[in-house]
């Protein structure tokens, strides 16, 4: 990458050389295998532990590495171009669940849950999308009833990554569906809640390493102790924590660009037509050319939002904006990656189409195109007095 000297501390470099050279060495050797099995990668999330990498952002009070968005981000982006299946366990965990937990819990339930996360001795899981809550994340139908001073949950969720291999939850649910978002409060969840089951969903199109699940809960006890933040403060933190993962799905759309951006122009270098490297030819050129400068700029929208992010400033319009830009780039890079490979990147076994499968995702979770698009209009038209 151009110039990262200059735009990254010697620590931060230092981290991405380590990351990129584990990603190179461990990640990209099993990911078509692991993809192929639809295998959750044990061995991947334990050497993130191994690496501290699952404590990037946490305070070292609780067994974390410290740092903030700026290092697992650059963390993100080098494990999404070797296996972007084991990056989007790697945000679930960390930038959703972890994130909640650090920001929002109070000191006992921080000590109590993210020393093991950060360890990688247990997996951990966010649920809040449901078959009727996707976008309308304020219409869920799980619900949080009382049972004296505790909470029991039923309902249920769908589309859980990490669900079915979790230990820790952190779980959305409404004490009441008519209050929408003033209804809707934040608990954490072990496994082994009485009431609770987690059922993989098998046959995604991509990221087919990364499981995911639909959630049960029927009747489920989550003592008053495991509520995070205030009765009803459910729906604030969601959108805080998603704001800021925005931030790493951008980066992660980075990796998979990036890997598009490398293998095109491997195989462009290769590959013979009309006597000579297709690379010679001005329509390859110029798909590599438009990837690149995409990537590149993809990546300065991702760094933008993580400074603000670390900085403490504002910075959802940012974390849209580099979401919704790097999640598109990512998919036309792996469209031009695919063309320049012609017939054999159509075929399984071919990276391309691997990269072509998951990148296919970035555009819909945690936030649609459609939902980027209306946060950076509603910012854009704010500012200039127009809604």
């Amino acid at each position: 990458m151009p110039q990262d000297a200059l735009l990254l501390t010697e620590q931060e470099l230092m981290l991405q050389h380590t990351v990129r050279e584990f990603a190179d060495q461990t990640l990209a050797p099993r990911a078509a295998e692991l993809d192929e099995r639809e295998e959750f990668p044990w061995e991947n999330f334990r050497a993130l532990a191994n690496l501290g990498l699952l404590g990037l952002g946490i305070p070292e009070a609780y067994g974390g590495a410290g740092g903030g968005f700026r290092e697992s981000s650059i963390a993100m982006e080098e494990m999404a171009r070797a296996c972007a299946a084991t990056s989007v366990i790697y945000g679930a965990h960390l930038s959703l669940a972890c994130q909640a937990i650090a920001r929002f819990g109070d000191e006992a339930q921080k000590r109590r849950h993210l020393p093991p996360l950060v360890r990688g001795e247990r997996v951990a899981a966010f649920a809040l999308s449901e078959p009727g809550a996707g976008s309308d994340a304020a219409s869920l139908a799980t619900i949080a009833g009382r049972s004296g001073d505790d909470y029991m949950l039923s309902g249920s969720k769908l589309f859980i990554t990490n669900g079915d291999v979790a230990g820790t939850y952190v779980v959305f649910a409404t004490h009441d569906p008519a209050l929408r978002a003033r209804g809707i409060s934040c608990f954490i969840m072990e496994r082994g809640t009485p009431g609770f089951t987690a059922t993989r969903q098998g046959g995604k199109l991509g990221m087919r390493a990364s499981t995911t699940a639909e959630l049960l809960f029927q009747d489920c006890p989550v003592p008053s102790e495991d509520r995070v933040g205030e009765e009803g403060g459910g729906f604030s933190i969601a959108m805080q924590v998603l704001e800021a993962s925005r931030i790493t799905i951008a980066a992660q759309s980075v990796g998979i660009g990036r890997a598009c951006l490398e293998a095109a122009a491997r195989y462009a270098s290769q590959r013979q037509a009309f006597g000579q490297p297709i690379a010679g030819f001005q329509a390859i050129q110029w798909m590599i050319a438009d990837t690149a400068v995409e990537v590149d700029a993809a990546r300065l929208l991702t760094r933008r939002a993580a400074l603000l992010k670390d900085a403490g400033k504002p910075h959802g319009t940012e974390s849209a904006m580099a979401k919704l830009f790097a999640s598109e780039a990512a998919n036309r890079a792996a469209n031009r990656a695919l063309q320049v490979h012609g017939g054999y990147g159509y075929f399984r076994g071919s990276a391309v189409e691997r990269y072509f499968r998951d990148a296919r995702v970035t555009e819909i979770y945690e936030g649609t195109s459609e939902v980027q698009r209306l946060i950076i209009s509603r910012a854009v038209l704010g500012r200039l007095g127009n809604v």
